[in-house]
């Protein structure tokens, strides 16, 4: 259990999701002028905390192993496709959640308006599908940049 804790690449690679989670509350409140704290725990936004986690357990694999390592190879390898599919399939996913949320809404004008009967009593309300699924390119880097900067940040206080 101690190898564990003291796992120097896994404690930075969830040190920088904790921190890119609860960092984005106020960037969002310098941006909006609105606390949102659900963003701890929502997926997208500034900065990406998947780029993050994994360039940060890379970057401390490489202060561990050195860069000619496979364990930094597979990491990169990883890193990769997990900050191409943050940019990629799950922005695009997102960007079809708005267009459907929007042609629901429309849907739903429509029919109100059609009605020339008294409304009955509201109907539970359908939840929204989840819009902010992926990242834009440079929520990606700066999530990869946080990464590599914490995980050299935190070599240099713990070990």
């Amino acid at each position: 259990m101690d190898a564990l804790l003291f796992n120097f690449p896994l404690f930075a690679a969830l040190f920088t999701i904790a921190f890119a989670q609860i960092i984005k509350i106020p960037l969002q409140f310098i941006a909006s002028r609105r606390l949102d704290w659900t963003l701890v725990t929502s997926t997208g936004g500034m900065p990406s905390s998947h780029s993050g986690a994994v360039t940060a357990l890379a970057a401390g694999l490489a202060l561990e192993h050195g860069m000619d390592s496979p364990y930094f190879a597979i990491a990169v390898v990883f890193g990769v496709i997990v900050m191409f599919d943050a940019t990629g399939v799950r922005w695009h996913a997102g960007e079809q959640a708005t267009v459907l949320n929007q042609l629901v809404d429309d849907f739903n004008k429509v029919v109100h308006e059609m009605r020339s009967w008294p409304e009955k009593q509201e109907e539970e309300k359908r939840k929204e599908l989840k819009e902010l699924l992926g990242h834009q390119p440079i929520e990606v880097f700066f999530g990869g940049l946080l990464g590599i900067l914490l995980a050299l940040l935190l070599h240099v206080m713990f070990m």
